[in-house]
């Protein structure tokens, strides 16, 4: 029985979660705290499997706590937020930059689809978060920033990518902020990316991007031109993002893909129709198999593929699906991938094929 501690100030939702979580019969609640400062004594007390975490509360909101608790009794923690209330938004984003492993809205007691949905990727995420293995996150004041390592790569003299294209799930914010701190503010070519992020997250999202990174981070509007030098653009909302020839940003609402929209595989596909091999294509942690056989195609079309690692994905799912059809040229840590999407976009003598 999967052990999960509930923390939310109020008392109608926390209740509400219980009983979502032990109608589902495999998880117990062991706890309901209704400040931060009481999830971090009881995730002390409790060891729970798991942690759902409300944001804004008071004496002490979700995201200090989730950092005390990341820095001392290290354990799973699932931000639980109303995404409407910009507040709660930005919290959320620093929380999962402390340490907490992926990010819904608030379920509803509705009966609608959307609302069962809602309720069915909450109750699925907080079941394999329970399995993560997480490690201690150190204090901001002894952290270091570990320099990214070399890496070798051979790249074809003239293979000139023209956009990046990047597909994420659960676990990929703090990812793809690594990503983008790592390229600096010449980067050529645009970055497209494709988050599976809870409804009315994504504003949050790139907001916190802009933060945090030197890239100029925007959601995508259908139309506009994709520039380069720097420039990084996010799928909105219930919409798929695309690319034509002439680096036109393409918005659908084409039926979902892979059960989602927007949806990794209608990315890349684009991709590799508008500029082929002048193509690179990186799928990071996340449960499922969007963007995979996709990333396969990219391949064998000669673009440059990039699969993370199984070692820092929170989920091996799209990634390790890649890996398994053989789709990754490459696959990295998240640290390693900004020096080699920085080789590959500035291809030269010292990158060809000997």
């Amino acid at each position: 029985m999967i052990k999960v501690l509930v923390v939310d100030d109020s008392a109608v939702v926390r209740q509400h979660l219980k009983y979502l979580y032990e109608a589902d019969g495999t998880m117990k609640v062991c706890g309901l705290a209704v400040n931060g400062r009481e999830a971090v004594d009881m995730a002390s007390l409790l060891k729970p499997d798991v942690i759902s975490m409300d944001i804004n509360m008071p004496v002490m909101n979700g995201m200090e706590a989730t950092r005390l608790i990341m820095e001392t009794e290290p354990v799973p923690i699932v931000i639980v937020s109303a995404s409407y209330q910009k507040n709660d938004v930005e919290k959320s984003f620093l929380a999962i930059e402390a340490g907490a492993v992926a990010i819904l809205g608030k379920p509803g007691g509705d009966s609608s689809a959307i609302g069962m949905t809602t309720r069915q990727d909450l109750l699925e995420t907080i079941k394999l978060m329970s399995e993560i293995k997480v490690v201690r996150r150190w204090s901001r004041s002894l952290a270091t920033k570990r320099p990214a390592p070399d890496v070798a790569i051979s790249v074809s003299r003239g293979h000139k990518i023209a956009v990046v294209a990047i597909g994420a799930s659960t676990g990929g914010p703090p990812v793809l902020q690594t990503i983008l701190s790592g390229l600096d503010s010449s980067f050529p070519a645009p970055v497209l990316i494709v988050q599976h992020i809870a409804k009315g997250f994504i504003r949050g999202l790139v907001d916190w991007l802009n933060q945090t990174t030197e890239m100029r981070v925007s959601v995508a509007r259908h139309n506009e031109r994709a520039a380069a030098g720097s420039r990084v653009y996010l799928a909105p909302d219930d919409m798929h993002l695309g690319i034509d020839g002439s680096s036109r940003l393409i918005l659908s609402n084409a039926e979902p893909e892979n059960g989602v929209r927007p949806s990794v595989s209608y990315l890349f596909r684009s991709a590799i129709e508008a500029f082929g091999k002048a193509t690179a294509g990186v799928l990071l942690t996340g449960m499922g198999k969007d963007g995979a056989d996709e990333l396969l195609a990219m391949h064998n079309a000669g673009g440059v593929t990039i699969a993370q690692d199984r070692e820092t994905s929170v989920v091996f799912g799209m990634p390790g699906e890649a890996v398994r059809l053989g789709a990754a040229d490459h696959v990295l840590a998240p640290d390693l991938i900004p020096p080699v999407l920085s080789r590959i976009a500035r291809p030269g003598p010292k990158n060809a094929d000997s």
